[in-house]
């Protein structure tokens, strides 16, 4: 079931409670779909009434901001051997290639890594453990984890929700004009194809 239909049947509470924890998971350095689901629900709530996006983007930010201080207080206990085991654990994520990029990140620019590790897919799972197995000062991790959380998480919230709020009333006023033009980009691509098909046939026959 698509994420969002999935969305509609859970209570707004669940809805908080699910967005905060799925975020806070992905943070601390568990490869989970926390954007999928920020995005989801920030568009669910443009729909929905019962869902605040002032809270959601509170529950996202406070998710953010707690994983990623988890993350890194691990990182910084259990060093390198961390990185190992989540090798083991997680190869497609934590594979050694990955780790020397999200270093390379981290030597480069430090704390500036954190914060806008944020925006990146890869170093948002890497950001708090690698912070703390680099044994990155505090203070710095802590002023770039609290400002990155609050831009990604909020900033996310406020954009997809006044974009699903606008398109949705621009749908309902011009929705016939959406249809025209699905139906004139499906044939334009369908002839397309059949055109550049028509072209390799005899290209494939040569060969």
């Amino acid at each position: 079931m698509h994420v969002q239909e999935w969305l509609e049947t859970v209570p707004a509470v669940a809805v908080y409670a699910l967005v905060g924890l799925v975020i806070g998971l992905e943070s601390l350095g568990i490869p989970l779909p926390g954007e999928i689901i920020l995005v989801s629900s920030a568009l669910l709530a443009s729909q929905h009434g019962e869902i605040d996006p002032v809270v959601l983007g509170a529950s996202a930010t406070a998710g953010a901001i707690i994983g990623d201080s988890i993350g890194y207080a691990i990182g910084r206990k259990g060093g390198r051997p961390l990185l190992a085991w989540l090798g083991d654990k997680f190869p497609k994520h934590f594979s050694e290639g990955h780790i020397a990029t999200a270093e390379r990140s981290f030597e480069k620019w430090g704390m500036w890594a954190v914060f806008f590790g944020r925006f990146v897919a890869l170093l948002r799972i890497f950001a708090g453990p690698l912070a703390g197995v680099l044994r990155m000062p505090y203070w710095k991790f802590a002023i770039a984890n609290v400002f990155g959380g609050i831009l990604w998480a909020g900033g996310t919230t406020a954009v997809i929700y006044y974009v699903g709020i606008v398109a949705e009333s621009w749908l309902k006023r011009f929705s016939w004009l959406g249809l025209v033009a699905a139906v004139l980009v499906g044939l334009t691509s369908m002839l397309v194809l059949k055109r550049k098909a028509k072209k390799a046939q005899p290209v494939a026959a040569a060969e």
